[in-house]
């Protein structure tokens, strides 16, 4: 997910003046019934402006006529992704975004809303943005049929400012003008694109909280592209055959390792260790993540259904959390947060702050760390049996039903028992 951000530079005195107030007004609010119909329910179209005048297009939906009942879910490619809280006072609302400690602070009209998208604790630089009720399109049609389809799957080189390169698996698919995409790399994936096809352009968008993704490109005769993802150049060249490394080789056990222990504190402080009776003659899942992180949140939604209908076959799941935080306060509120958005019920810990060389020092077994999350399979013995690094989530397709398909196959291997 890339974080776009606004240089405060760029927004008026006046703008900032009318944000000062609201700040003010919104400063010591507890959540409060909305005026009937403050907020019309529906669809919205959002725009953020970026200080390059790059306007970035979002949909939501907003259910519900009070602050008590009322949820709004971000629209990206058929996904429906639930906010945090709404607060609400006069024509002032704040919208949370929990995972990424965002908020969306709002002044409303009767079907406009304008304001900015910052951090919760006020940091950092913010960016405008402005919404209107009953628009359902995401990018403007300009009237321009495509010049081709470029559904398929792509072998895609993203290169950095530094020059070095980075492969990835573009995933297309078209009808019409609109486009659904997204880019599968080692670490996971970018999740649900969304956007259009006008001629031989094409763009693409998506927004879930932490900072709103922007793809553009340009069509040439065979069908192949070029583009850029927030700054970020590519190209991409058609491949049915495209495909990253083996997930399962990328992370692995030192030399003279074959188990891995760590005792670590759960969102109360207690400690927790794969000694615990609790582990005991199971089969352990270890996942390493963060709640900040969207493909992370990819992997608890999957890992939550599945440990429910799962857990009696006598196989345990540890999430270990690395957070942006180390404040005891901010991780249990944290950690507390993820469990309830996403029906947690296996075992949750802090693990450190999210930085990969702190984990890779937590976990001196491994011999790398490249990615959040990270999956690992561990046997009844105690041993690591596999390690599946990032995660191939619900926006790849067959992909992410194959990794489902062999996350079920081994842990039958390990447990003797047949997925539920």
């Amino acid at each position: 997910m890339h974080q776009m951000n606004t240089d405060s530079t760029s927004i008026t005195k006046k703008y900032l003046r009318r944000l000062t107030c609201l700040a003010l007004g919104l400063g010591g609010l507890t959540t409060t019934a909305f005026a009937q119909n403050f907020i019309p329910e529906g669809k919205w179209r959002g725009v953020f402006h970026r200080p390059d005048g790059t306007d970035v297009p979002f949909n939501f939906e907003l259910k519900g006529k009070s602050a008590a009942t009322a949820k709004i879910y971000l629209l990206n490619g058929g996904e429906r992704f639930e906010t945090g809280g709404i607060v609400s006072k006069g024509d002032s609302i704040l919208i949370a975004f929990d995972q990424f400690d965002n908020e969306l602070a709002l002044k409303a009209g009767s079907k406009n809303l304008s304001g900015v998208l910052r951090k919760k604790d006020h940091t950092g630089i913010t960016t405008r943005v402005d919404a209107v009720f009953g628009e359902t399109y995401r990018f403007a049609d300009n009237g321009e049929k495509p010049v081709a389809d470029i559904s398929g799957t792509y072998d895609v080189v993203f290169k950095s400012r530094n020059g070095t390169e980075e492969k990835k698996v573009g995933l297309f698919k078209q009808n019409g003008s609109k486009l659904n995409a997204t880019f599968m790399s080692i670490t996971g994936d970018s999740r649900f694109l969304e956007g259009v096809v006008q001629g031989n352009q094409f763009k693409l968008s998506a927004f879930i909280g932490g900072g709103a993704s922007y793809y553009t490109g340009t069509i040439d005769s065979a069908g192949n592209f070029s583009g850029n993802a927030n700054g970020q150049p590519f190209t991409a060249k058609k491949n049915a055959a495209a495909a990253l490394p083996d997930p399962y080789k990328l992370t692995y056990l030192k030399d003279g390792y074959a188990s891995l222990d760590f005792t670590l504190p759960d969102a109360d402080g207690n400690k927790i260790s794969l000694k615990d009776d609790k582990f005991k003659n199971k089969v352990v899942i270890i996942t390493i993540g963060g709640t900040w992180c969207p493909n992370c949140m990819d992997e608890a939604t999957f890992m939550a259904h599945w440990y429910k209908k799962n857990k009696d076959r006598g196989v345990e799941v540890v999430g270990v959390q690395f957070e942006r935080n180390a404040d005891p306060a901010y991780v249990k509120n944290a950690l507390e947060n993820f469990r309830k958005r996403f029906g947690i019920t296996y075992t949750e810990v802090f693990g450190g702050i999210a930085d990969k060389k702190a984990v890779a020092e937590s976990f001196p077994a491994l011999n790398t760390f490249l990615s959040f999350p990270t999956i690992l399979f561990i046997d009844k013995k105690g041993n690591v049996d596999k390690i599946y690094t990032g995660f191939t989530g619900p926006a790849t397709g067959k992909y992410y039903t194959q990794f489902i398909k062999e996350f079920n196959e081994e842990v039958t291997k390990l447990t003797n028992q047949s997925a539920i």
